[in-house]
């Protein structure tokens, strides 16, 4: 028998469900796409309904349906969520109220008791895992935030401090298992929802940007992982819980002891891009996927031809502004009339991997060394000129995952280990994962970016204060 392994990934904008054979190559997939998020009451962010679950059902059904192999040889499940969410859920495990979006404000807060009928808090794993063993466990590395989790052992705090400051009883909380620990087993009402066969093993994953990291073959080697998604951080792999400052965090790996360093990152990275295409087509766009339109292709051809720095078209990602500057706003610097839509569109690309070079200088500061090639996943990477762009900023040799779902092929790989069809990490990782194509910088883009940043790198010590000012004239206004 040849062993299948199903992976479930569902990120902020949709749901993508893949088989996989053992050597990590792609035999059936499905997608879609999540409703967008409920923002109707101020600072909150909420995924209407049932939709995490509703999105998992369809795209495994499509899945399942498409796969021309036997369902009796899919071997095991492994289910990567979005991170940072919160789920209240009854006695009996269903929804008590809609999960909580990552970028929900009250994620970031401890939990206050206000729903009658809330019985457990849990991640959108926990809630995931539920749904498909029936079982109250969850995956222990896709604990970020504000949870009572000992960053060193993985497991729930020993101190009562720690639920206290969260606002969370243990008796509230699930049991945890490491990555490729096991969940448990498909249930018959889950096959009847989802269309995978009853019994399967269903396996834990970590947060979705270390199970990423994992399927983008990221090693504790001083490799750099730029994930351009529609959160775009930079990543490295390390043995300590803590960071040394705030230039990046330490959250857990997506292999048992260790953890994944990340920068500060952009909220709405490759989201920018599809908006600025949704702008030109004059209707709802999608999270940058393998296809790419016409439209997309064109504007890459277009701006391959322009040189570096865009005509002076300098842009700030800050389409939603960090925590840390909540009164930021996106910004378009530089137009004197000559520049087009491929101007534009370059400078988005520009100002994006400008701003990660920059995070990510100061996470090698931090860190006390500097970090080598670049791995790039996520949607971005499917552009040539985008990874040709992050190949001369960066100044190192760029190299893209082979496949389009790294976090699915991650989460395949945990399962993998988890049900023995591997022994190790390291030999699931070489059996499964690929390289794909390789970018060389070109030395005089390089001396133009490094020329462009030194004007770039200190933009926003002369926006800020313009911004700033901006958010106080809006909340005079909204008072009026």
């Amino acid at each position: 028998m040849t062993p299948y392994l199903l992976a479930i990934d569902n990120g902020s904008q949709s749901t993508k469900v893949t088989i996989f054979d053992c050597r990590g190559h792609t035999l059936a997939s499905a997608r879609r796409r999540l409703k967008p998020y409920d923002i109707s009451v101020p600072g909150h962010a909420v995924h209407p309904g049932d939709d995490i679950w509703d999105s998992i059902q369809e795209a495994c059904r499509d899945a399942m349906a498409q796969f021309s192999g036997d369902p009796a040889d899919i071997a095991a499940v492994g289910l990567c969520t979005i991170r940072f969410c919160r789920a209240l859920l009854t006695s009996d495990g269903s929804l008590a109220e809609p999960v909580l979006s990552w970028m929900d404000e009250r994620v970031s807060r401890p939990y206050e008791p206000g729903n009658p009928v809330a019985r457990y808090v849990t991640t959108s794993s926990g809630y995931i895992a539920h749904r498909l063993t029936g079982r109250f466990v969850d995956a222990a590395a896709n604990y970020q935030g504000v949870w009572p989790i000992d960053q060193d052992t993985a497991g729930w705090s020993s101190d009562p401090a720690a639920y206290a400051a969260t606002g969370m009883a243990r008796d509230m909380l699930f049991d945890l298992v490491p990555p490729g620990g096991r969940l448990g087993e498909v249930t018959h009402a889950a096959a009847r929802a989802t269309g995978i066969p009853v019994g399967l093993p269903v396996y834990a994953t970590a947060n979705d940007k270390a199970v990423e990291a994992l399927g983008s073959g990221l090693e504790e080697d001083g490799t750099v992982l730029l994930s351009l998604g529609t959160y775009i951080a930079a990543m490295t792999i390390g043995s300590s819980s803590r960071s040394t400052d705030d230039s990046y965090w330490a959250n857990f790996a997506a292999q048992p002891g260790k953890y994944l360093y990340e920068s500060n990152g952009i909220r709405r990275g490759m989201w920018t891009v599809s908006w600025f295409r949704t702008m030109l087509e004059g209707s709802h766009g999608e999270e940058l996927t393998a296809g790419m339109t016409g439209l997309e292709e064109a504007l890459n051809a277009e701006a391959s031809e322009l040189a570096p720095g865009s005509n002076g078209l300098l842009t700030l990602p800050d389409w939603l502004a960090p925590a840390s500057a909540v009164w930021r706003r996106g910004a378009l610097l530089g137009f004197d009339g000559s520049q087009g839509r491929a101007h534009i569109y370059r400078s988005i690309l520009e100002g994006i991997v400008l701003t990660m070079l920059n995070h990510t200088a100061a996470m090698e500061r931090a860190l006390g060394y500097r970090l080598s090639a670049v791995l790039v996943s996520g949607g971005g990477s499917h552009s040539d000129l985008m990874m040709q762009i992050v190949a001369d900023v960066f100044d190192r040799p760029t190299r893209r995952t082979a496949v389009n779902d790294a976090a699915g092929l991650g989460a395949a790989i945990c399962a993998a280990v988890g049900h023995g069809i591997y022994p190790d990490w390291g030999r699931a990782t070489a059996a499964m994962v690929a390289v794909g194509d390789e970018f060389a910088p070109d030395t005089r883009n390089t001396r133009a970016y490094q020329t462009i940043n030194k004007v770039y790198a200190g933009l926003t010590t002369f926006t800020d204060p313009l911004f700033r000012s901006m958010a106080d004239v809006l909340q005079g206004l909204e008072r009026a």
